[in-house]
């Protein structure tokens, strides 16, 4: 017999048994939440990943649950009296709220959106000279939605800020005008959320005309944690298993990219279950998380999680700093707060589990990797380099920021000398894919011993 799938939002969540542990206030408290950021999460989450006796501190409520904090307290209050007061009003405050929440971060509206004759290319983000992005739009939703999501925007309603489209057609015409591109990865929202049938819609022709360089073929999901199901028991799971194949069988290096946030969500015999289906596919899960505080800043859960993940075959992957967006005061964490928890988990892990890259910035410049923390003459920096960058000349070459022990992104950092200026401009100076580097740069004053 299947599990049935079943969604709980703020229309519903009361009706969730274990709620009455709650306190009426602040179950009032969540739906004002629930009015501003975006609320979902399932039956099989509820009953299999949270431990009600912990609440309201269990992690993974903390994770998929709208908490009262995530608020200010005088935006809070406000969406309170408006609940019981003016709808219009309320509807009002809510959008300025969300817009003042940094709803698209690192310029993914500005920067990310190829052009093609003047307009815009619907559904495709293309920020690194070698992946694309695409976003089909029927998997612009999820399982459930993490409350820490940096694409909540994608959920909230609001056409202007949501990326989509509905064919691959200028997909594969895109990729075959950029053959550097060697990635693509269906992002979301979801494409898990999708039926097989509509996925095959989008990757049938791409894997049959193999458009430009395409190579790899990445979906990112979290299917794996909130719904694995999806690959076990759903009534066409044994379809979307035999889609993964013929991706495979037609050359493509196919990768699941899979977020896992806490080990408890690798827990259950449902996951271990949908693992080995999906490695029997000849696929690849690869694990990333941001470390957050509330739900995982405690390099012991980072052990264990990446070595849960060695031993069911997956490869840990990154570990990155919760993004500039959404209730981020909520998460944050100091850089070098974020740079400990990483050196001690991975100190403690075997090789296997050294494939972690982190504590990693997705910011608009580029993937921002936190190499160290540099004492010298009396002076402290962050050590820092690009893992990925608009520009590949940028990729790998040290600088250093001062050090500030306040930081919790890039833009709350200063270069340390006039070497290290280029690193923290460039971004904001050169916004097109394939621009070179503006004269000679000189690299060694970033290097150190």
């Amino acid at each position: 017999m299947r599990t049935k799938f079943k969604a709980y939002t703020s229309n519903n969540f009361h009706k969730i048994k274990y709620m009455q542990n709650l306190s009426p206030g602040r179950l009032r408290k969540m739906e004002a939440v629930a009015k501003v950021l975006p609320f979902r999460t399932n039956n099989y989450i509820v009953d299999n990943l949270i431990n009600w006796d912990n609440i309201p501190d269990d992690p993974i409520f903390q994770l998929t649950f709208p908490q009262p904090e995530m608020l200010n307290d005088t935006d809070l209050q406000r969406i309170l009296e408006l609940m019981q007061e003016d709808q219009s009003r309320l509807n009002e405050e809510v959008r300025r709220i969300q817009m003042e929440m940094n709803p698209q971060p690192a310029g993914q509206l500005e920067l990310n959106i190829p052009r093609a004759e003047g307009s815009e290319i619907n559904g495709i983000q293309h920020k690194y000279k070698e992946t694309v992005l695409f976003f089909p739009e029927q998997g612009q939703t999820c399982h459930a939605y993490c409350t820490y999501c940096f694409r909540w925007a994608q959920f909230i309603g609001v056409d202007e800020l949501k990326m989509a489209s509905r064919e691959s057609e200028n997909l594969i015409k895109y990729l075959n005008e950029h053959p550097d591109v060697t990635d693509l990865l269906l992002t979301g929202g979801d494409p898990m959320i999708m039926k097989t049938g509509l996925l095959r819609r989008y990757l049938d022709d791409i894997i049959k005309l193999k458009p430009g360089g395409l190579k790899n073929i990445r979906i990112g999901t979290k299917a794996l944690s909130y719904w694995p199901y999806r690959f076990t028991e759903d009534n066409d799971s044994d379809d979307l298993l035999s889609l993964f194949r013929e991706i495979r069988t037609e050359g493509f290096h196919l990768t699941i990219m899979a977020h896992f946030t806490h080990p408890v969500e690798m827990s259950t015999p449902q996951l271990k279950y949908a693992v080995d289906r999906i490695l029997e596919t000849g696929a690849v899960i690869r694990c990333q998380s941001p470390v957050l505080r509330n739900i995982n800043d405690d390099a012991d859960l980072w052990v264990e999680m990446w070595e849960k993940q060695v031993g069911m075959g997956m490869i840990p992957y990154y570990m990155f700093i919760a993004r500039d967006t959404g209730p981020k005061g909520y998460f944050n964490l100091p850089l070098d707060e974020v740079y400990e928890i990483f050196s001690s988990a991975y100190s403690r892990v075997s090789g296997l589990s050294r494939t972690a890259r982190g504590p990693s910035m997705s910011t608009k410049y580029g993937k921002i990797l936190i190499e160290g923390v540099l004492n010298r003459h009396s002076n402290k920096y962050f050590v820092l380099k690009y893992i990925q960058s608009r520009t590949p000349e940028l990729v790998n070459r040290l600088f250093l920021a001062n050090y500030n022990e306040e930081a919790f992104w890039i833009d709350d950092l200063e270069p340390a000398s006039e070497s290290d200026e280029l690193f923290f401009a460039f971004g904001e100076q050169h916004v097109k894919i394939d621009t070179g580097l503006s004269g000679d740069f000189d690299t060694d004053e970033c290097a150190f011993a």
